[in-house]
Parts: structure tokens; sequence; C-alpha cells
């Protein structure tokens, strides 16, 4: 809403005055959850005197920061976050670029392009759309990103007295030197990404030489690997430069150490480590980091060694056992996971301490992981080791999860992924451990069988003979229960079988005699008639009509849409049934 005066143009805003809009500027983007609901608040009373009228920006970003306070909580699964910050992603891009479309419909990345919107959160905003959902990193990435840019593009602009209508409205006929400068900016921004991958590679290929050096000469002079020597003076200078490029590409340096050939070993890597390739995996359902690997790694990680490196580096092996990788990649990614979860164990650091042991240790002090988010991440990337992930994590909790709750989280967890959550296989000792697969239920028969040999050895008398029990020994029914049963099917066609069937060799749904043919159930000669035309007792027309109308329409009511069904519907499916 404007008026328009002499020379100028002024606009009619939603907050008071100007404190009052950098005041909730300021906590929107404070990253203190109490203060961006605050924010919220103040929102919420603009939009009551905006209406309709109420900015783009000022709604994405109440919605972005709306599900950043709801990630603080720690109280909603990943999936729950994922379908939050889409919506809100998804709704960003829409209604930022809807302005630009003309009748002739055009891409989103080309619209996007002209505001200065990289062409990944496009993208993002497309799988989230149309294709399978991403991570949880991605969302809060996305979410991060169109933030700063909603800074910088809206909520800074109106401090400089530059208005929304502006922005909101940016003209269709763009300056064609502006548009080329973006895009350069963009190419460069790229070109930037591509050299430090470039260069992060290269820093990590160095220090591999270095280490398979050190090696090499290690095993020559038959030491051990606790004799594992110090950096030497070239590893100490490749680690100064890891340490000094890693603080300004911290995410990068993550991704690249999950590719083959880094914290991933190849089979060439590991046979220049006297490991056997082929006996890599070893035990699936608990691995265990080699030791050699943990050496040739342990300088570089304690250089990196920072609460937020440790976290970044969990957060990424999770994120890559979701995207399903092969089994030497899983069981590697799952064994640098519960190497990292053994060096915070509460129990691992209390001997450590007693045995002056910490040489073997990636970080010495304890940190506070994001429990319930680390619970999320492994469950949502299932596979063989997550019952024993899953196990480690429950005991470093500082307020662990119920028993019962760990229990039936650690049994789902084994019935997906085929394996058992205890320390090992169930027993005789434990009788009662619930059937999930077929080898559960073959286990459990063969204890009930060796359990019943020798309950029955135990009564009889020794020298005594017994006959073994024969496959066809049947149920016996006393005479009360044929009575019982044949009471409870008076009035019916059927009957109690009392006779020596042997029905272990008939499957369900055949009796004995019965011809494979299907056509043996038809009758010789039948004749059909409606229900109209059944004859009926005039004394059970009225009872009999009354109890069916009022079942179907009972079970018409009971059902979540549709209508109850009518005089006239009940005639129709009346007329359509035929009685044999």
């Amino acid at each position: 809403m404007k008026k328009k005066t002499t020379g100028k143009t002024r606009h009619v805003v939603a907050w008071m005055n100007k404190a009052e809009y950098e005041h909730v500027m300021e906590y929107l983007y404070s990253k203190e959850p109490a203060l961006q609901k605050h924010a919220l608040h103040r929102i919420s009373a603009w939009k009551g005197r905006f209406g309709q009228s109420t900015p783009v920006a000022v709604e994405s970003t109440a919605d972005l920061v709306r599900c950043q306070v709801l990630d603080s909580t720690g109280q909603l699964e990943a999936s729950d976050l994922v379908l939050l910050y889409g919506m809100a992603l998804v709704r960003f891009v829409n209604l930022i670029t809807e302005r630009q479309q003309k009748k002739v419909a055009r891409p989103l990345r080309r619209l996007a392009g002209k505001i200065n919107i990289p062409e990944w959160v496009v993208n993002l905003r497309h799988d989230l759309t149309h294709r399978r959902l991403p991570s949880l990193k991605w969302c809060r990435k996305g979410c991060g990103f169109v933030l700063d840019w909603l800074h910088q593009e809206y909520w800074s602009r109106q401090m400089g007295s530059q208005l929304a209508e502006d922005w909101n409205s940016s003209s269709e006929e763009e300056d064609e030197e502006e548009i080329a400068k973006r895009h350069e900016i963009d190419l460069l921004s790229r070109q930037k990404e591509i050299e430090a991958h470039k260069k992060v590679r290269e820093l990590l290929s160095s220090y591999e030489q270095e280490q398979f050096q050190t090696y090499e000469d290690l095993t020559k002079q038959g030491r051990q690997l606790d004799m594992w020597p110090d950096a030497s003076a070239d590893l100490s200078w490749i680690l100064t430069q890891i340490k000094h490029f890693a603080t300004e590409a911290r995410n990068i340096f993550a991704d690249v150490l999950m590719q083959d050939g880094f914290l991933i070993p190849t089979a060439e890597q590991l046979e220049s480590l006297d490991i056997d390739p082929s006996e890599d995996s070893g035990d699936v359902f608990a691995p265990c980091l080699p030791r050699v690997v943990l050496h040739f790694w342990l300088p570089l990680l304690k250089v990196l060694n920072s609460s937020i490196f440790i976290s970044l580096i969990l957060d990424t092996l999770f994120a890559e056992l979701m995207n399903e990788p092969s089994s030497h990649r899983t069981y590697y990614i799952a064994s640098w996971i519960s190497e990292i979860l053994l060096c915070n164990s509460k129990s691992e650091l209390k001997a450590q301490k007693r045995l002056k042991l910490s040489k073997e240790r990636i970080f010495l002090n304890r940190l506070q992981f994001p429990w319930r988010n680390l619970i999320s991440a492994c469950v949502n990337a299932p596979c063989t080791a997550t019952p024993f992930l899953l196990r480690q994590i429950f005991s470093d909790m500082d307020k662990p999860l119920p028993h019962d709750a760990q229990q039936n989280l650690l049994q789902l967890c084994s019935i997906y992924t085929q394996g058992y959550h205890g320390n090992s296989s169930p027993g005789p000792s434990d009788p009662a451990q619930p059937v999930y697969t077929l080898q559960n239920l073959q286990e459990r028969l063969k204890r009930n069988a060796a359990r019943n040999r020798d309950t029955h050895s135990s009564n009889h008398t020794p020298g005594s003979l017994q006959a073994p029990p024969t496959e066809e020994l049947q149920e016996k029914l006393s005479t009360e229960a044929v009575q019982d049963r044949n009471s409870a099917l008076r009035g019916s066609a059927w009957s109690v079988c009392t006779d020596k069937v042997p029905w272990k060799q008939y499957p369900l749904g055949k009796v004995p005699g019965q011809p494979e043919d299907p056509s043996c159930l038809m009758v010789e000669s039948y004749s059909t008639f409606t229900v109209f035309d059944q004859q009926v007792e005039p004394d059970q027309l009225p009872q009999h009509h009354g109890n069916r109308s009022v079942s179907l329409q009972t079970r018409g009511a009971s059902g979540s849409d549709g209508p109850l069904w009518t005089h006239s519907d009940l005639s129709k499916l009346k007329s359509g049934l035929k009685l044999f």
C-alpha cells in the first residue's frame, strides 16, 4: 500500500519504527532459539497488519528460522526436519521466482540466477519436489545459505532505505553487463571450489606418501606399531599446511577424506600395509579398525583435533552410510565411527588415564555429541553394524534412553539387518527369545524338541523302553471337547472331524481325496435366483431385513469417506446378488 507525493513514494510498513525493525532482524539472526522465538512472535504481529501483503522475504525468513528453532530442540526426527526444511525451501524458491515468470514459463535456474541464487539451491528444491529427499545436512546447508541471502538482499537493504518493493519486483529487463558479471562471479566461485578440492587432495596425497615411507622403514627395522616414530620434518611441514588450510575449507577436507584412497583404503593400499584385502571385512557385526590404519592417519587427525571437526567427520561418515556403499566401504566407515565413539567412551577414557596410554587416541578430552541426532543418523543408515554402533552410543550417552526403548530399538534394527543385537546368538539359556526370522523359529523348535526329550527322559523309569514319537501322532480330543465344538457348530454345515487324518501332508485349503482340478468343487447341477426371489419366512422378514439394513448402514457410517448407503443403494446391491 503506497501513496504518491511530490518527489517521493511513501510505503506503509508493519513495524512501528526503525528500532523495532532492527530489533527483530537482530533477534532473527542471533542463533539463540529464545530470541528467535521472540522475533517470530513479532513477525506474527506484522503479518496481522500486513495481511496478504506481507513481503515474501519476511515470510520466507520466518519459515526458515522457525525450522532452525524446532531443529535446536532435538525433539524431532531427522525425517521430520527434512520435511520442515524442505517445505520452507520449496516455498522460498517458488515465491521468489514466480514474480519474474511471464506468460511463457521459463526455467527456474535462469530466473534464480538473475537474482544471484546459485543453481544448487534450485537443484535442492527440485530434489525435494520430484526426487528422493536429500539428507538433513543438505537441508540445513540450504537453509543457512538462503537466510544469509535474505539478510543481504532484503534485511540489510531495508536498513539502507532501499525499499522491499524494489527487491520483490526486480525488473525483468536487467542490464546484460550485470548478468554477465554475476555469471562470472558464479564461475569464479566454482573454480575456487574445484581448486580447493584439488589442493586438499594434493596435501592428503603428500601426507600418504610420507606415511607409507614411514611404515616401510618401520617394517624394515622390525619395529612394532606402538613404536611408530614421531613426524619427520617433511611430514610436520605438510601437517602445518593442512592445519592452516583446514580452517578455511573444513567441509572440503571432510568430503575428500570420505573418498576411496583416504580414510577408506583401497585394495592396493591395504596390501602395502600388509593387510589382506580379502580378509579386511573382519566381523561385520562388530567392525574394528585395523591398528595400522589408525596409526597411519593418527597424526593428521590429531592436528585437526577439534570438537567441530570431529562432529563434522562423524556426521559425514553417517551420511556416507546412507548412500548404501559397498561392503568394503561400509566396513571401514562403520569402523571409523566405532573408533571415534570408543575414543569418547567414558569407560575407555578412565582406562586410558589409568594406564597412561593415550598414543592411539584421536582426541583425549570427552566431547559432547548431539546424541539423539546421532541415534537418528545411525538408524537412518542401517547396515550390519548398526546394532553394534547403537550399543556404543547408548553406553556413552550422558542421559541414556530408557532400557526398554534401547532394547526395542536394537530389536528393530536386528530385524531390518537380519542380525542379532546381542553379543551372541540366542541359545538354550534364552528360551523366550522373540521370533523375528525363519532362523529364530527353527532354533526355537530345536530348543523345544530338546526340552521335550529331556522332560520325557526324566519321567520314565530306567530300563523301560519308549517308542520314539512318529509323524502320525494325532491330537487326541476328549469326548467333552468334541461335544463342546459340535455345539458351537450346531446349525452350520460344518462338524468336527474325528478321523485320523495326517493333516501335515495337506496344505491349507485342501482336504483328503480332493483332486488337483478345482472344477471338482462345483456341484453337478445348480440354479440361481436373486435376493428378492429367495423364500423367507414371514415372521423372520422384518427382523432379517432390519438387521441387514442396520449392519450395512453402520458399516457405511464407520467409513472415513462417503455418505451413508441409501435404500436405493441397498436395492441395487440386492438386485446384483445371486444365490445358488
